[in-house]
């Protein structure tokens, strides 16, 4: 007769194993040895045990609500100058341009997806649309969110990034969307309070860990690429005098000596190009990283007017951190809570379904973005699907040695000669006035600030919507005044505007000008307008700005180079 097998030894980590119960179900056995291996895995041991993210979860929608809040609500603001059908870009004669290439609105909405559509882009669709994204992200900020609520402010913004043109051509307008959309499977379908739901599936939380990875690794690569000043380490010596919209740091910081630069530009690399591989790293490497990555992203948000962009790159860095190392940020009460849910729920069937099924999408939608990465040709900001789910980034690949402005001005004189009296327009934030201090409004974003500075690398042919601003500020149009920070004719709109195009330098700290700029006048960048001029009008008639009864046909433009057909 055969030895009976000694029963199975009890796992010290499980109290309910009794070997001495006869009544032991070998499945459990089995059930066991399988959790052992797990445990005793070289992955495993590496990546410590398990961890909750109840207050990760807490802490990163609050965040990403926010940053929604803020682009929906400087949306809401700006939208009818910029998108409205008397907007400088007007979005429902983009659709119809849209519809009229692809041939049906099911052909355009595969190409750019976006709900105005079906909706209609009317001024009031597009402020209804953006009023409710600002209340949406209110509620997530108050913590009343669901997978719906995520969902639905993802499609509204998805929906005006792809109508925004030029003004919504920015890297973080699709890393907003593609956290967004990551931020849908971190909520559960039912309930609006996730805070008393149960944790999020771990693999989304991987998955903002790759965002972060993919975001800060190519922002580190397309530098070393695209300017030797970062190999040099000379880039900060001109940065902060050449970026977009400087704050009163920016100043400052400008003043330091090269070799503090250097040690920038250092730093930089640091967190660029190192750090973000500890994402994926032991638990305390993970919250070293996380720690870097933050720190980074907040001294960015003091030395620049960088719009919500590093404001939105914190949120999947805070996916470094678990409950664990959160939880000292929280009042006892608050973690004992978050501690009973991790312990006594976890996410339903459906949701790890879910989640499981958005990892493998991201994976397939990753193959491009990686290999973009890889590439010495790198695109510093790209989409490679519709809807943008996984995107490639970066962010000053080259930097600017020089900064340039272009600067509107107007006068009342019936026509303009030597002695004419030019009187400048200032927008909110862009250096203009050499004696206004820079200002600091991220993560706000003046969309117009930002434009007018691109439109300086270039001509008036390449930006055509500055054309239409002039027509419109000579017209006395409310929706344009509205974008500037004063309006210097505010009893009638001038007889003709001009653009100046400037160079400017910071002045040095203790000068005794009393001015925060230095400026050089390069060259005239736009030739005097009026309201009726024949030419002016020929311009705005050939892209449909202007109704074609008004357009004058011959003679032609006496401006050369004015008029210029799409």
């Amino acid at each position: 007769m055969a030895r009976e097998a000694p029963p199975p030894a009890a796992d010290p980590a499980d109290p309910a194993a009794d070997p001495a119960d006869p009544a032991a179900d070998p499945a459990d056995d089995d059930d066991r040895a399988l959790l052992r291996r797990i445990r005793s895995h070289p992955l495993r041991r590496f990546l410590g045990p398990p961890r909750s993210y109840v207050l990760t979860r807490f802490v990163l929608l609050r965040l990403l609500g926010l940053v929604y809040f803020i682009a929906f609500f400087s949306l809401a603001r700006q939208l009818g100058p910029l998108l409205g059908p008397q907007g400088l870009l007007p979005a429902d004669r983009f659709l119809e341009r849209l519809v009229d290439v692809t041939g049906s609105p099911g052909a355009a909405f595969r190409r750019l997806p976006t709900l105005f559509l079906w909706l209609g882009a009317s001024e009031g669709v597009l402020l209804a649309a953006a009023w409710a994204g600002v209340a949406l992200s209110l509620a997530v900020c108050a913590g009343v969110t669901s997978a719906i609520v995520q969902l639905a402010l993802w499609a509204l913004y998805l929906s005006f990034v792809h109508i925004g043109q030029v003004f919504y051509g920015y890297g973080w307008e699709h890393q907003l969307a593609e956290t967004g959309f990551l931020a849908i499977f971190l909520c559960p379908l039912r309930g609006f309070r996730p805070f008393r739901s149960p944790p999020p599936p771990v693999v989304v939380i991987w998955l903002f860990r790759w965002l972060i990875f993919r975001i800060m690794l190519g922002a580190g690569l397309i530098k070393l690429r695209g300017d030797p000043c970062w190999t040099d380490l000379t880039c900060l010596v001109y940065h902060y005098e050449t970026q977009p919209v400087p704050s009163p740091l920016s100043y400052y910081l400008h003043q330091l000596p090269a070799w503090a630069h250097a040690v920038g530009v250092l730093f930089n690399h640091l967190v660029e190009l190192v750090v973000p591989w500890f994402a994926f790293g032991p638990r305390r490497a993970r919250h070293v990283a996380g720690v870097f990555l933050v720190l980074f992203q907040a001294m960015l948000i003091a030395s620049g007017n960088l719009s919500f962009l590093n404001w939105l790159t914190i949120v999947p860095a805070i996916a470094c951190f678990d409950d664990g190392a959160l939880g000292r940020l929280f009042p006892a009460r608050l973690r004992e809570r978050a501690a009973a849910l991790a312990e006594q729920l976890s996410p339903s069937r459906a949701h790890r379904i879910a989640a499981a099924l958005l990892a493998v999408l991201v994976l397939c939608l990753s193959v491009n973005p990686v290999m973009n990465l890889l590439s010495p040709r790198q695109a510093m900001n790209a989409t490679f699907d519709s809807f943008g789910l996984v995107n490639t980034y970066g962010a000053f690949g080259s930097v600017g040695r020089e900064r340039y402005e272009v600067i509107l001005e107007g006068t009342r004189d019936e026509a303009p000669g030597e002695g004419t009296r030019w009187i400048e327009y200032e927008l909110p934030c862009k250096p203009g006035d050499v004696r206004r201090r820079p200002c600091l409004i991220t993560p706000y974003h003046y969309r117009l600030d930002w434009q007018i500075w691109f439109a300086a690398f270039g001509s008036y042919e390449s930006e055509p919507w500055l054309v239409h601003l002039v027509y419109k500020l000579l017209s006395g149009d409310a929706g344009a005044q509205r974008l500037l920070a004063r309006n210097p004719f505010p009893d009638a709109p001038p007889r003709h505007i001009r653009a100046e195009l400037y160079r400017y330098s910071f002045t040095r700290v203790g000068d005794g000008s009393g001015a925060w700029w230095r400026r050089v006048r390069v060259a005239e960048y736009l030739p005097p307008l009026s309201v009726d001029d024949p030419s002016l009008l020929r311009f705005l008639a050939a892209y449909g700005w202007l109704p074609a009864s008004r357009a004058l046909t011959p003679p032609r433009d006496e401006l050369d180079g004015v008029e210029r057909a799409p």
